[in-house]
């Protein structure tokens, strides 16, 4: 193989995987998202109490 086909070659793999290691922290985001817990969330801040239902 010559250089030019290596190089080529090179960036291909790393434009795969800069695909992969995207999808894969896109899917992991999402998942972390829907894990969120569903009921009531209670919080104190500068206006007081607030209850809110998730």
């Amino acid at each position: 193989m010559d250089r030019h086909m290596l190089a080529s070659r090179q960036l291909l793999v790393a434009l795969v995987f800069a695909l992969v290691v995207g999808l894969a922290a896109t899917g992991y985001a999402l998942y972390q998202e829907k894990k969120q817990p569903e009921g009531v969330e209670i919080s104190v801040g500068k206006n007081g109490l607030s209850i809110k239902e998730k």
